[in-house]
């Protein structure tokens, strides 16, 4: 059983969190949740991901580490597969870098790629929605705070609404090959890359 015990270490996890799962382990709208896919006791999400965005998800029992992930101060990267209506120019990607005004707060600036090719990526439940008159595109994004749906605003600020978001690191920990509703144990090089000094 991996749990964290009395004076033992803490349990660490990587998860990839499904489309339409909520980050957390308890609904009382009876929607599904981490508790769906993960039977680990006494751990919880470091931070989180909306409902209909998908991919990496750390999981811990570790307090400490939940604050060093989620706090500002550390400025922790955590990198983005962006799906967004049609295909943006290098005049829309400059504002994403620099930062746009969200709730009016300006967003930090960002890392920002348009990418030559379409990611290879899992298939959603609920496929996008598709119309043949608009075409889409993908961009990485390298963001390091979290406000609300910050991904989802910053793009339709842009006037290119987000159609899929998939967290695919944070940090160096990257989010690899597991399927969606997999986990595995976070390895102590990961875990000694994510408290490094910045």
């Amino acid at each position: 059983m991996i749990n964290k015990k009395p004076g033992g270490a803490p349990c660490n996890l990587v998860f990839h969190k499904p489309y339409g799962v909520l980050s957390k382990f308890t609904d009382a709208e009876g929607r599904p949740t981490l508790a769906d896919y993960v039977e680990v006791p006494h751990v919880y999400p470091a931070g989180r991901l909306d409902m209909d965005s998908e991919g990496l998800l750390l999981l811990t029992s570790d307090g400490d580490l939940v604050s060093h992930l989620t706090s500002p101060s550390y400025r922790i990267p955590k990198t983005y597969l962006v799906q967004v209506e049609r295909i943006p120019d290098e005049a829309v990607l400059v504002p994403l870098r620099q930062g746009v005004m969200v709730k009016g707060k300006r967003t930090r600036p960002a890392r920002v790629t348009l990418l030559s090719k379409e990611p290879t990526v899992h298939p959603r439940p609920v496929p996008i929605r598709f119309r043949k008159s608009v075409p889409t595109a993908w961009l990485q994004m390298e963001i390091h705070e979290g406000m609300n749906r910050q991904i989802r605003r910053m793009t339709a600020q842009v006037g290119h609404p987000t159609l899929r978001v998939i967290r695919v690191a944070i940090g160096s920990i990257q989010l690899g090959t597991l399927a969606p509703g997999e986990w595995r144990v976070l390895r102590l090089n990961e875990l000694q890359s994510l408290l490094k000094p910045s």
